[in-house]
């Protein structure tokens, strides 16, 4: 018996893949970065994007210690695909509504920051700023659940979505 299928059109229409957005509330504990991290690996690999994990753990650990040392109780990690799913956006609200230096800037990271030899802290967040293609801070006024705070954000691969490095 000789079966018919239908002729294979000669070049597949180009398809934008469905935007994703995943988000995980983290509780005010010191394994949150871990658990953040690994959800961020399994993510990347479920949606092609494992050329961004070794910056993207880097940044999304960085990020959510922040919330962690800084705030006094939960926070969330949103992790979200840009252009078509080749890049991605990674946000950390949590409860301090204090947006830290460089993130008190501009958004999106118009400059590089630095930070001083003699200061305490905030080194993690020149790491974001310095690997990040962009960043920035919102403060977030009260809502009607109460929640206020901030919410601290970075994209990757804007490389990665433009081979040729052209922005």
């Amino acid at each position: 018996m000789v079966t018919v299928s239908p002729p294979r059109p000669t070049s597949a229409p180009l398809v934008e893949p469905a935007p994703w957005a995943y988000a995980l509330q983290l509780p005010h504990d010191a394994r949150a970065p871990r658990v953040a991290r690994s959800t961020l690996r399994v993510v990347l690999a479920t949606h092609g994007l494992t050329a961004l994990a070794d910056a993207a753990e880097l940044l999304t650990s960085e990020l959510v210690s922040n919330a962690y040392l800084h705030a006094e109780g939960d926070a969330t990690l949103r992790l979200r695909a840009l252009d078509g799913g080749r890049r991605l956006r990674v946000s950390v609200w949590d409860s301090n509504p204090h947006i830290p230096p460089p993130f008190d800037g501009r958004p999106g990271g118009a400059g590089l920051c630095s930070v001083p030899v003699e200061a305490d802290g905030g080194r993690g967040l020149f790491l974001v700023c310095h690997y990040a293609d962009a960043w920035g801070g919102y403060p977030l006024g009260d809502d009607l659940f109460g929640r206020g705070g901030k919410l601290l954000w970075c994209e990757l691969g804007r490389h990665a979505a433009h081979p040729t490095g052209a922005a």
